[in-house]
């Protein structure tokens, strides 16, 4: 009976690179034994996950001659050799065994899969270590089994395969998958090449990687999107038990797995992911389907057949292998959630049973017995005669032909296959030589690739003379490139007297050192160049020029860091440095490499636009840039991508994943462009067009109306300025807060208040007004716009105003009037803390308007809005209990008045009539001194009444003033506001001069001296006003002190 075997799965955690080091990153990972936590860096719950093998590979570790050692022996790091040891070696002896072996790698792009699995330098990876380790296990056996290996690279993009060692030109639309009942899937017309050595196998993989270079800058192809697959084949034959073993070593790089965020995971009205994504969801969805079956669950079906990847991985998952998976994290905290879904991932495949078998068959015995066969057939051609004879001697001859043919099949088929990839090796070995002597001689551009392992493959030289660039390749003197936006003819290198020069051609784009190049600039040691949309090379000088400098931290993100800093936007200038040390806020460095991420996919998508005659624009902004809540706190920053139609100025607002989706569905359509010749597109539906979307209504900033003085019921007139996502203008906006009565009418002076709390438990009344929006930046744009405010009033539903359109300066003219009944704390505090967000909203023609939904929401007789709805009936139900509470005492004290009159009554009955007698003239006397003393206190009330209204009056008095003064201080802050605002935002241009930033400085001190000088004059009129206010009290009360 076959053994069930479960995928053993490890984990491996990598040290902070660059990009995390410069940002003060945090590690959330930690080890212990075999289990892996994970903590939430926002101060949520731990994940802990356990797994067969987990590997601390980020710190505790020493660089020696380029290679990560150990800096105590045992300690904590895990090197290369430590994760061969557990893997590589149980992969190894699967193979050598006869069962087919798995290793695949899985982790977000940039994790370290391609390090663990390929290396690099002096520190090799899971694939090299086992192709020498096989070697050299078979040269040690070579006397007891002869041996074979194939080697085979493939790499699977868009659900497209392309053979990496074709030597042909690639067919259009890949190679295909086909399936056979004892093969089960394979890929059809795929090269195998013979191997005799671990040299060999590295040759044919940097072979590989230089096609999947090549490949990927031709077909616009995104490598971290691509899955690679290498197979070795393996057969050792026996002969003593005249017994084959054969087994298949697959090695898979999959692609990156990585998780957009929560902020752009809208739907898109086209498909999500299409092709580019459906190999690793299908492939979750296998993995989650086997591990249900591993659950005991029945009647699940594994969607093997859904994708390209999963059908070449059926025996892996789930079949007739042994398979093993390394999964990679980050250890920073901006990576948290990609760590945990790839942790998420990892558990689930640790579930998986497969059934591992030896493949043996046996080749020697059926070599035996056909010849034995051929023997017998050769006698019985001896000994036939006649005609009869004749028509059995063809037979007999046939047969004998045939079996002769077989066994010179399986015996030289090898030879010949193994001589021809020597004399192929020879020849890549040569090429290779002659490329490293030029290296040493001449001047040369080397590519750069977000992929590390795709860097530095592809060595363009510049000879002496003049040698043109581009896609032309009809003259000796031309280097040939491909890649969007490469024109014919791109830019001419001149290689004269050891100086090394460029010059762009007319229509062609060119940039060095992230600046945009239109004339002929020469070329230092280490430049960095971007052909056309994203070819990005590292310029080499001659050997003379170069030193010692580290090559490699001119990276990808380099580059794309460069372009971000011509274009304004630098790591530090996206917010202010967090916390005491000085450290970028976590949130923004992550939304500044999403926005380097972006970068090419954006000069891509504008080419493909401009190639397709699509007449669209794209655009990248940071969203929530300079806005802020309705406390004033900052909004959580994220990347949109701005859309604009040329042809209509239509404009939309992409999502950073709604982007990357489509620029996929784009160069879908673009590669069908080249493949159909490159002529005029024909029409695409729009329902199915990735360029075109339904106009919507889009956010075009926010201005905040403070609401503190309707605490105070003062009256507020305020030109509030709209600002846009990244700081920018959009319009003035004239709005005005009027307290009022519940009518409607304005309140007066008299009731302004001094003490904000004494609305609690009051009705409170108030209109929004507004007035006007001047100098609509939308319609100066275009005039077939228009717009819309929205807003929403504490626990009232977001309103709206009526659209208006065709008009820079519209009058709004909206008068909302609210109420609440019986004001609560919570509505008290949001007037004294909060602002209302006005949010501008732009129309487009053919787009629906913003309307509001009034269910639920409550309204005065008067017609107003009801606010504050949540505390009206707890109030109710207070002043009911309240009500119950005095009825209960009024009954209670007329039972103990009865009671009281009951007892004086038997007191009276009791009593002589002598002493009756005698109370009576008592009584008459205690009546008379009663009257006297009761006409005494009520003089007393007279005249202390009339005192407590002389100082009622004053003191009304002092209040009307004191808000008075309060009202006058308002306003006078609300233009010192106005003028800090103004401070804010004056700032100077990144490329000003000395003598701009004189200038600026001048204007500054200005403005600093104007705001100063108001602040003190507001301050002192108010101290002045309630000096002269107390004094005033102080001489009507007559106690001076």
């Amino acid at each position: 009976m076959v053994g069930k075997d479960c995928v053993k799965v490890a984990v491996r955690v990598r040290p902070f690179n660059k990009r995390e080091r410069d940002a003060g990153s945090v590690c959330v990972v930690s080890m212990a034994s075999s289990s892996v936590t994970l903590q939430d860096p926002c101060g949520g719950p731990s994940r802990c996950f356990s797994f067969d093998h987990v590997y601390w590979s980020h710190s505790g570790f020493s660089r020696e001659g380029g290679r990560y050692l150990a800096q105590e022996p045992g300690g904590r790091y895990a090197d290369q050799a430590c994760v061969f040891q557990d893997l590589g070696e149980g992969v190894l002896q699967s193979a050598l065994q006869g069962y087919n072996a798995t290793l695949l790698a899985y982790g977000q792009t940039g994790s370290g899969k391609s390090s663990t699995m390929l290396g690099h330098g002096p520190n090799p990876g899971l694939v090299p270590t086992l192709c020498h380790r096989l070697f050299h296990s078979l040269t040690q056996h070579q006397d007891s089994l002869q041996s074979q290996v194939f080697f085979s690279m493939l790499e699977i993009y868009n659900e497209q395969v392309v053979d990496l060692l074709c030597r042909g030109a690639r067919a259009p639309g890949g190679l295909r998958v086909r399936e056979e009942q004892h093969r089960g899937f394979y890929v059809e017309g795929l090269r195998r090449v013979p191997c005799d050595s671990a040299v060999q196998v590295e040759q044919l993989m940097e072979q590989g990687t230089r096609a999947r270079t090549t490949a990927t800058t031709h077909t616009n192809a995104n490598s971290s999107r691509s899955h690679m697959l290498i197979t070795l084949q393996l057969k050792q034959i026996f002969s003593r038990e005249s017994i084959t073993k054969q087994s298949f070593i697959s090695l898979v790089d999959l692609a990156g797995s990585e998780r957009q965020r929560g902020s752009g995971s809208e739907a898109d009205r086209l498909k999500e992911g299409t092709a580019i994504n459906l190999s690793l969801t299908t492939l979750g969805n296998v993995i989650s389907a086997l591990a249900d079956v591993a659950l005991g669950r029945r009647g699940v079906h594994v969607p093997y057949r859904d994708s390209v990847l999963t059908k070449l991985l059926q025996a892996a998952l789930g079949g007739n292998s042994r398979t093993f998976m390394i999964a990679t994290l980050s250890p920073a905290d901006i990576c948290y959630e990609e760590s945990l879904s790839t942790l998420r991932y990892a558990d689930r495949a640790k579930r998986i049973q497969n059934r591992a078998v030896v493949n043996e068959s046996p080749t020697e015995r059926l070599v035996k017995e056909l010849k034995v066969e051929n023997a017998r057939l050769t006698q019985r051609l001896s000994r036939q005669e006649g005609k009869r004879t004749e028509e059995e001697s063809k037979e007999l001859r046939r047969l004998l032909r045939q079996n002769e043919l077989q066994i010179r099949a399986i015996q030289t088929l090898w030879e010949q296959n193994l001589q021809e990839a020597l004399r192929d090796w020879e020849q890549q070995y040569a090429s290779i030589t002659q490329e490293r002597r030029m290296m040493q001689v001449h001047p040369y551009i080397l590519n750069i690739n977000e992929d590390a392992q795709l860097s530095g493959v592809v060595k363009l030289f510049i000879l002496e003379g003049d040698w043109d660039i581009g896609l032309s390749d009809s003259s000796p003197r031309c280097i040939s490139i491909r890649g969007l936006g490469i024109q014919q003819h791109h830019a001419v290198f001149s290689n004269s007297q050891h100086r090394v020069s460029v010059t762009p051609l007319p229509g062609s784009k060119l940039i060095i050192n992230g600046n945009s190049i239109s004339q002929k600039a020469e070329l230092q040691h280490l430049d960095r160049l971007i052909l056309g949309s994203n070819s990005t090379f590292l310029f080499i000088g001659y050997p003379s020029e170069r030193g010692e400098e580290d090559w490699s931290r001119y990276d990808y993100d380099y580059f794309q860091s460069e372009l971000a800093a011509a274009e304004g936007i630098h790591l530090h200038s996206q917010g202010e440095p967090s916390g005491v040390s000085g450290q970028t806020d976590p949130s923004l460095l992550a939304v500044f490499y999403d926005y380097i991420k972006l970068m090419p996919m954006l000069a891509e998508a504008n080419q493909m636009s401009q190639e397709l005659h699509k007449e669209v624009e794209f655009k990248l902004e940071i969203k929530n840039l300079a806005l802020s809540d309705a406390r004033g706190h900052d909004l959580e920053k994220d990347i949109a991508v701005r859309v604009t139609s040329l042809k209509n100025r239509q404009v939309w607002l992409w999502s950073k994943s709604k982007f990357v989706n489509r620029k996929y569905l784009m160069e879908e359509l673009y590669q069908q462009h080249q493949a159909e010749g490159g002529g005029a597109v024909g029409p695409v539906p729009r329902e199915r067009d990735p360029f075109w979307d339904p106009v919507e209504p889009l956010l075009l900033g926010k201005a905040h109306l403070w609401l503190q003085s309707l605490a105070f019921r003062i009256a507020l007139d305020e030109q509030l300025e709209v600002l846009g996502s990244e700081g920018t203008e959009e319009a003035i906006v004239q709005a005005q807060l009027i307290p009022c009565s519940p009518t409607g009418l304005s309140l007066s002076e008299e009731d302004i208040l001094i003490d904000p709390s004494e609305l609690l438990g009051r009705r409170l009344d108030f209109q929004l007004v507004l007035d006007q929006c001047c100098g609509l930046r939308w319609l100066r744009q275009a005039r077939d716009r228009g717009v819309q405010i929205g807003f929403q009033m504490f626990d009232c539903v977001q309103l709206f105003t009526p659209a208006v359109w065709h008009n820079v300066n519209p009058l709004l003219d909206q008068r909302i009037h609210f109420t609440s009944l019986q004001t609560s704390p919570a509505l008290l505090e949001y007037l004294q803390t909060s602002a209302l967000v006005l949010e501008l909203w732009g129309l487009q023609e053919g787009c629906v308007e913003l309307a509001w939904c009034l269910e639920g929401v409550g309204t005065t007789p008067e017609g107003s809005f009801i606010i504050d709805q949540a505390s009206d009936t707890p109030a109710v139900c207070t002043v009911d209990s309240l009500q119950r509470d005095l009825e209960a005492l009024r009954k209670d004290n007329s039972s103990l008045r009865d009671q009281l009159s009951m007892a004086k009554h038997g007191c009276e009955c009791v009593r002589g009539q002598a002493e009756r007698s005698q109370a009576e003239r008592s009584q008459a006397e205690r009546s008379q001194a009663e009257r006297s003393q009761a006409e005494r206190s009520q003089a007393e009330r007279s005249q202390a009444e009339r005192s407590q209204a002389e100082r009622s009056s004053q003191r009304s008095s002092c209040e009307v003033e004191l808000g008075r003064s309060l009202k006058v201080f308002y306003h006078s802050m609300t233009s010192v506001r106005a003028l800090l605002q103004g401070l804010r935002r004056h700032r100077p241009s990144e490329d000003a001069g000395l003598q701009a930033l004189r200038l600026y400085v001048c204007e500054q001190a200005a403005q600093l001296k104007v705001f100063s000088e108001e602040l003190e004059q507001s301050v002192a009129a108010l101290k002045q006003d309630v000096a002269a206010i107390v004094r005033r009290k102080r001489e009507r009360s007559g106690t001076w002190s």
